[in-house]
């Protein structure tokens, strides 16, 4: 079901539809097969990073220099949204090539871009960032993780929960304080090579509502011994500046992912309401089915063309943190109550697994609460009032 007829992304170019063709194909031949299987076992297997970064799909905005697909925000976006259009929910890859990459190419050394970004790029490193603790939520000012400098290193203690990518990443960056008694000024971010280093603990993958295919972890740092040339940058203390600039490019990937969910519910729907019978007429015959299905068309269509003149502000370089969570949080309450009103349409069936709808309903909870929970974004558009 078209939302306007004749509309199109306007940052979506000749280059970026050739892109979404490949892409498109590439899921559907190589990782829609398997996601029941991901969805079973609670992580995509460590081979689709390997066939995604073969295919381009990984680290695509990221400098060709630096093993990247050398394009910018259009690329990413387009790949977000074919993965939301194949209904592929496990796959973090917002998270290592939108967010993680995107601070090693911003604030990284040039020796850190050339160490880290080429095995990103080609799925031979998953990245994370770990920022989330036990007792700390948005509130990224008040972690506890500690960073102490012991000559030629840093020695990292603390916890870390709900971290995406967290079964499976092996470069994670980890917010904590290397001084802990200056706030804001005190938080550093530190890379840590997995694999390198001793006292590093994996927790359980956490049993979710929705998202099933996708790691999500607690993460233990115990006496974890890095270089302090894993100190993102040069200098300590830039850690939460570093977090709140890269801020409006993560709440625009998750706008539109809510776009392309709530385009996902409504075509899946009037797919359904076209072809299920009740009373003798199709569902879609009764006025209470167009009059709900007509404002849900109405808001995602509201829902599409803020976020993609965000997302041309953002290829300018203009994007303010204002919009940006402005974007975040009406986009994810559109998408919750849209899909809530779809499933409506399917009765029963709307609440069986084997149905689409059903997931995307489940997996769509968690919008509201990431990338900064929405009473969040509203205090922070308060803010300019």
């Amino acid at each position: 079901m078209a939302l306007i007829e004749g509309y199109k992304s306007p940052w979506l170019d000749e280059e970026l539809e050739i892109l979404q063709d490949a892409v498109s194909k590439f899921y559907e031949k190589e990782f829609v097969p398997h996601v029941e299987k991901w969805n079973e076992q609670g992580c995509v297997d460590r081979d689709a990073w390997l066939k995604a970064g073969e295919a381009g799909i990984l680290c695509a905005s990221i400098k060709e220099e630096y093993g990247g697909g050398g394009g910018h925000f259009g690329h990413e976006m387009v790949i977000a949204q074919e993965q939301g259009r194949a209904g592929i929910g496990g796959f973090g890859n917002s998270v290592h090539s939108g967010i993680v990459a995107h601070y090693i190419q911003s604030y990284g050394t040039e020796e850190q871009k050339k160490k880290w970004l080429p095995k990103m790029a080609s799925g031979e490193l998953v990245g994370g960032i770990a920022m989330t603790e036990p007792g700390t939520g948005s509130d990224l000012q008040a972690v506890r993780t500690t960073a102490k400098k012991e000559g030629n290193q840093y020695v990292l203690n603390g916890q870390k929960t709900f971290i995406t990518n967290g079964q499976t990443a092996d470069l994670i960056c980890v917010v904590a304080k290397t001084d802990p008694e200056a706030g804001a000024k005190g938080v550093s971010l530190i890379m840590v090579e997995t694999e390198e280093v001793e006292g590093f603990r994996r927790g359980r993958n956490l049993k979710k509502m929705g998202q099933k295919a996708q790691d999500t972890s607690e993460l233990f740092f115990d006496d974890v011994k890095v270089p302090t040339a894993n100190l993102l940058g040069t200098d300590e203390g830039k850690g939460f500046f570093q977090l709140m600039q890269q801020l409006p490019q993560e709440r625009l990937i998750i706008a539109v992912q809510a776009c392309v969910a709530m385009e996902k519910a409504l075509e899946l729907t009037s797919e359904y309401v076209k072809e299920r019978k009740a009373f003798g007429q199709r569902i879609l015959d009764f006025q209470n089915t167009q009059f709900k299905l007509a404002e849900c068309k109405t808001e995602a269509t509201i829902a599409r063309v803020f976020t993609d003149n965000c997302a041309e502000r953002l290829l300018r370089g203009e994007l303010d943190a204002t919009t940006a969570a402005m974007a975040k949080w009406w986009t994810t309450q559109k998408e919750n109550e849209i899909i809530d009103e779809c499933l409506q349409f399917f009765g029963g069936y709307g609440y069986m697994d084997e149905y689409p709808i059903s997931r995307m309903y489940r997996d769509a909870r968690i919008q509201k609460i990431y990338g900064g929970t929405n009473e969040i974004m509203k205090l922070l558009i308060s803010r300019t009032i």
